[in-house]
C-alpha cells in the first residue's frame, strides 16, 4: 500500500503545533483505514470512493476526540492577531471590557446627515439589495464562543472577529446577522463560509472605534470584491457606519 503524504513532504517541515500534528495525524489515520477497507487503487480511491467512505461524523469524531483532551483551538483562529498585531490592536485595554480595533488606516468623516459616522472599510463578500445593521459583538476567544454556544447569540448581533480562517466562530456563525472580520479576502475560508450561509459579511477591514453593544450598518449593497480587483490591486472598499445611539 503506498504511504500517504506527510506535512514534510507537503511543506518540507513538520506543523509548529502539537494540535495541528494530532489532527493532520488523525486523518491520515482515517483516511488509510477506509482506503485500505475499500481494496481499491490509490487514484480510484481519491476521486470517487473517498466522498462515501469519509463521512461527516468521522470528521466529528476526530474533532470530539481533540477537545477530549482539553486542546483548544484559539491558537490557530488567532494566527492573524499575532502576524499583523497593527491590524488587531485594541485602542484600548482588553482588561477594561468590550474593547474595539483601532486600526492604523481605518477611515473617519463626520457624521452624515442619517448620524452616520463611518469608522470602516473592507471587502463586501456578496452583494445584496439592502446594507445590514445590527450591533457589535466582539468575538475574540474560546471561551466567549462557548459562553454563546450555551447562552445563545443575542438577535441581531454582527460578529467582529480577527481571523479569516472562520475556526473559532464556526459553531455559532449561523446566529449572527452580519460578520466584520479585520483579515482575510473574499475568497478566505470565513468567506466562503459567510457565502454558503448567507450570512453579510465584510472581510479585511480596516476598523477604529467600534465597540460591543454600537449599533453599525454593513455596506453590503457595495460590489462584492472580485478575484482580478485583487490581482490588479483595485480597491473596492464597502464602509462600515457607527450609527447613533
Amino acid at each position: 500500500m503506498q504511504r500517504l503524504p506527510t506535512d514534510s513532504d507537503r511543506y518540507g517541515h513538520e506543523p509548529a503545533s502539537v494540535l495541528v500534528a494530532a489532527v493532520h495525524g488523525a486523518v491520515r489515520d482515517l483516511v488509510r483505514r477506509r482506503w485500505g477497507e475499500s481494496g481499491l487503487p490509490w487514484a480510484a480511491f481519491l476521486t470517487g470512493a473517498a466522498d462515501a467512505a469519509i463521512t461527516t461524523a468521522d470528521i466529528a469524531a476526530i474533532d470530539a476526540a481533540v477537545l477530549a483532551t482539553g486542546h483548544r483551538y484559539t491558537a490557530s483562529a488567532l494566527v492573524s492577531a499575532r502576524e499583523r498585531p497593527d491590524a488587531y490592536r485594541s485602542g484600548e485595554p482588553e482588561s477594561a471590557g468590550p474593547f474595539g480595533f483601532a486600526h492604523p488606516d481605518a477611515p473617519s468623516a463626520a457624521a452624515d446627515a442619517a448620524g452616520r459616522a463611518l469608522v470602516g472599510v473592507g471587502d463586501n463578500v456578496v452583494r445584496s439589495a439592502a446594507n445590514v445593521r445590527g450591533v457589535a459583538l466582539y468575538v475574540r476567544s474560546s471561551e466567549e464562543v462557548i459562553r454563546l454556544m450555551q447562552a445563545g447569540v443575542p438577535p441581531g448581533s454582527i460578529a467582529i472577529i480577527d481571523d479569516s480562517g472562520g475556526t473559532l466562530t464556526a459553531p455559532i456563525l449561523e446566529g449572527f446577522a452580519g460578520v466584520v472580520c479585520a483579515g482575510g479576502t473574499v475568497r478566505s475560508h470565513l468567506g466562503i463560509l459567510t457565502r454558503e450561509y448567507g450570512i453579510p459579511c465584510l472581510m479585511n477591514v480596516k476598523l477604529a472605534g467600534v465597540h460591543s453593544g454600537d449599533r453599525i450598518e454593513l455596506e453590503t449593497s457595495a460590489p462584492a470584491r472580485t478575484a482580478d480587483s485583487y490581482q490588479r490591486g483595485i480597491e473596492m472598499p464597502a464602509c462600515v457606519w457607527k450609527l447613533p445611539a
